[in-house]
């Protein structure tokens, strides 16, 4: 398993992550999918003393984790960094008319690896970012989302991290419940989306569910 004793693990993201966390409480995992698999971890391994953070922003794109990396990663030191970030990247696109290039996606993801990678050299996973045809509008979004899914794969690869593949069980899930019952707006997942997340999570890191 990826995870060891006393280890300390960092989940970073957008408000996916976030999801309504309090930010005046260090140890507060929010209500999503890092308090789900947090929990189910700590609930199969109570032995091995697991700590988890969470530090996730709603809104936040990739430069928004690079102006506060030192604070909200570096400084925590944690041995295993979660990185769930990319569905702002494109949604600015198309409300704000405020894009970011697939270039500028990755050469900012790939600044945060390779700090992290220099300063920490911890065990990294990779989350994938995910949209659903729901209302009908998000379809368009696959023209901006598909290639930083691939930016996301591909740095998984380059820097040996562990990838949720979040793009294709969203499209699995929803051939067997309709789309808006896993994320009612495409991006921001139901209480079943979560769970779904947290559980490919898990496995991700090689925890026995």
């Amino acid at each position: 398993m990826l995870i060891a004793d006393r280890e300390v693990v960092l989940f970073q993201g957008d408000s996916i992550t976030d999801a309504g966390r309090n930010r005046e409480a260090a140890g507060d995992l929010g209500k999503g999918y890092a308090l789900m698999a947090a929990g189910l971890f700590a609930s199969l391994y109570p032995e091995m003393g697991v700590t988890f953070y969470n530090r996730g922003i709603s809104g936040n794109r990739v430069k928004d984790l690079q102006a506060r990396w030192q604070q909200d990663c570096l400084d925590l030191k944690p041995t295993l960094v979660s990185i769930y970030i990319g569905v702002n990247d494109c949604w600015r696109r198309y409300d704000r008319n405020d894009p970011t290039s697939v270039e500028q996606f990755e050469a900012g993801y790939r600044d945060l690896l390779e700090t992290t990678k220099r300063e920490l050299d911890p065990k990294l996973v990779l989350i994938e970012p995910f949209v659903l045809p729901v209302p009908e509008d998000r379809k368009e979004w696959r023209v901006d989302l598909d290639p930083k899914i691939h930016v996301v794969r591909e740095l998984a690869r380059e820097y040996g991290a562990k990838l949720v593949p979040l793009d294709g069980l969203f499209a699995q899930a929803s051939a067997r419940m309709e789309p808006a019952r896993w994320a009612h707006d495409g991006v921001h997942p139901s209480p079943a989306g979560h769970a779904l997340i947290a559980r490919a999570w898990l496995e991700a890191v090689g925890a026995k569910l």
